[in-house]
C-alpha cells in the first residue's frame, strides 16, 4: 500500500493540482502532475468518479490497485511532486498489468509536459 504520508487528502492540493497542473492520460486513467518547489514531500490522490462507477465496492477496488501501484513509483516523483489520478469507468475490469501499463505511459507524458514549461 501507499504510505500514509504520501496520500493526499487536502482539498486544496486537489484542487491546485487540477488547476495548475498538466495532464496527460489515455481511455483508463488521466494523470494531473506538477511540483510545489516549497514542499521537499511527495503527494499522490486519487478520483475515483461515482458517476462513472456506481459501486464503492468496485471504486475501492480501483484505488485500492493504483494505490499498490504508485506506492512502487514514489521514488520516480521528483521532490514536492503532487499527483492526482483520475479512473474512468473502464478502469474496474483492467487487471493490475494493464492499469500499471496506462499509468506509466500517463505518468511519463504528464511530467515530460510539466518539465517544458
Amino acid at each position: 500500500m501507499l504510505p500514509r504520508a504520501h496520500r493526499m487528502v487536502d482539498p486544496q492540493d486537489f484542487r491546485q493540482t487540477f488547476r495548475q497542473g498538466t495532464r496527460a492520460g489515455n481511455q483508463i486513467l488521466i494523470v494531473h502532475a506538477r511540483t510545489d518547489e516549497e514542499r521537499n514531500d511527495r503527494l499522490v490522490g486519487f478520483v475515483v468518479p461515482k458517476r462513472e462507477i456506481k459501486r464503492a465496492t468496485k471504486r475501492n477496488r480501483v484505488k485500492r490497485q493504483l494505490r499498490h501501484l504508485m506506492r512502487d513509483r514514489l521514488d520516480s516523483i521528483p521532490e514536492g511532486g503532487r499527483i492526482v489520478v483520475r479512473a474512468s469507468g473502464k478502469a474496474f475490469g483492467c487487471t493490475s498489468l494493464e492499469l500499471a501499463t496506462h499509468l506509466d505511459s500517463a505518468l511519463a507524458r504528464a511530467w515530460k509536459r510539466w518539465e517544458s514549461q
